[in-house]
């Protein structure tokens, strides 16, 4: 690495600062630097929280140097670590992405009392029956009658999406949204999509059509089942 290069960048953002680490020096050589950088200006006390993002591009820290980070930054006035962030994942971390964004295909009727439960995506090519349940951690597609309960996102993923041939559940869950069930005079509907409306904070019932323009990383769906 060049004499000349630096370790730690810091660059002020609209949100706050962002400090970039050299992910090509050793992480003794960045916290001394660290310090060094955060130690030259004082920081005014009228001044606001300045909330701080940390880049760690190629390189991976434990928590437990990231917490070092977290401190060094802490002890300098009215900043604070928002997040850290790096293009390096564990081998845990990516077996839970790998098993979160699978597919499970099932093809079965979901009968009264019984409950299919998923991690990622779960496409079940038959019936939910009044009283059946299905969960996923992802998306939850049906081609067939959903007439009972589907929880998709059930991990907190507000962005999962339910999807049915013919839609009038008994309730619709998304995340931590719950839909009421519709009146039992009601007619179901056809080719149709539950999703969280981000502008009401509710589950909106809409057009598979119309959901994709809102959510186009659906795609991905597709792409996986073509790879898969």
């Amino acid at each position: 690495m060049s004499a000349n290069s630096q370790m730690v960048t810091i660059k002020g953002t609209r949100d706050g600062l962002t400090l970039q680490l050299n992910d090509q020096c050793s992480y003794d050589s960045i916290l001394q630097e660290l310090e060094e950088k955060l130690s030259v200006n004082g920081i005014d006390d009228n001044q606001p929280m300045i909330r701080v993002t940390i880049q760690l591009g190629n390189r991976f820290l434990t928590n437990e140097q990231q917490e070092t980070l977290r401190k060094i930054v802490r002890e300098k006035q009215k900043l604070v670590v928002d997040q850290i962030e790096s293009n390096v994942i564990t081998k845990d971390e990516a077996l839970s992405w790998k098993e979160n964004t699978e597919i499970t295909p099932m093809t079965k009727t979901i009968r009264s009392g019984q409950v299919i439960e998923v991690k990622g995506d779960l496409l079940l090519l038959g019936d939910i029956n009044p009283g059946g349940k299905a969960v996923a951690s992802g998306n939850i597609f049906i081609l067939g009658h959903l007439r009972g309960i589907a929880h998709a996102g059930s991990q907190g993923n507000e962005e999962a999406v339910i999807a049915a041939s013919y839609m009038k559940p008994n309730q619709l869950r998304i995340a931590d949204q719950i839909s009421r069930a519709p009146d039992q005079d009601s007619d179901g509907l056809y080719i149709e999509c539950g999703f969280v409306d981000k502008q009401n904070e509710a589950i909106r019932i809409a057009p598979l059509q119309d959901v994709l323009k809102q959510k186009p990383d659906l795609v991905s769906f597709e792409r996986r089942m073509l790879n898969g």
